[in-house]
């Protein structure tokens, strides 16, 4: 059974459409660059930008693409908060500064990795890095080793601060 949500119409313009123009005009609101109190700019401003958006099928699919990206990341990092607040005694929750600098890297990465595959970028990157001549590439084996060399470096650093 066909909805009005499962329609090309609605997935290709309408919703990339709203979430251009709401985040645009947010920002704008948010920010304050268009000047304080200018909704009415703002809102123009974030309609051209949906506009615009939506008469590129491109940037639409990048769109659609990496939608499904954020939905699953918020609810794993729901999920992960959930879990690390079972073991949280007291009033306020809030992690600690190591784990939230290694979850914002972590989320980072993961969103670099994101963009890569919606625009297609990812598989060039593979193959060019990891697919050399003979099945086998120096420039992944110099990349493995400087990650050995960094998590080396990560555990023995404190120890050579005294701490």
């Amino acid at each position: 059974m066909a909805t009005i949500f499962s329609s090309p119409f609605f997935v290709e313009y309408i919703l990339p459409f709203i979430l251009v123009f709401t985040v645009v005009f947010a920002i704008l609101q948010k920010s304050g660059i268009l000047g304080k109190d200018k909704k009415q700019i703002d809102a123009l401003v974030g309609l051209v930008v949906a506009l615009i958006t939506i008469s590129f099928a491109n940037a639409v699919g990048i769109i659609n693409s990496l939608l499904p990206f954020l939905a699953v990341a918020i609810v794993i990092i729901l999920v992960f908060l959930i879990l690390v607040a079972l073991f949280h005694k007291g009033g306020e929750f809030d992690l600690p500064d190591p784990l939230k600098k290694a979850m914002m890297a972590l989320v980072g990465l993961a969103v670099i990795i994101a963009v890569m595959i919606a625009t297609g970028a990812w598989d060039y990157v593979m193959a060019r890095f990891f697919e050399g001549p003979g099945g086998e590439s120096g420039l992944a084996n110099f990349i493995f080793l400087i990650i050995i060399i960094v998590a080396v470096g990560i555990m023995v650093w404190p120890k050579m601060k005294g701490e």
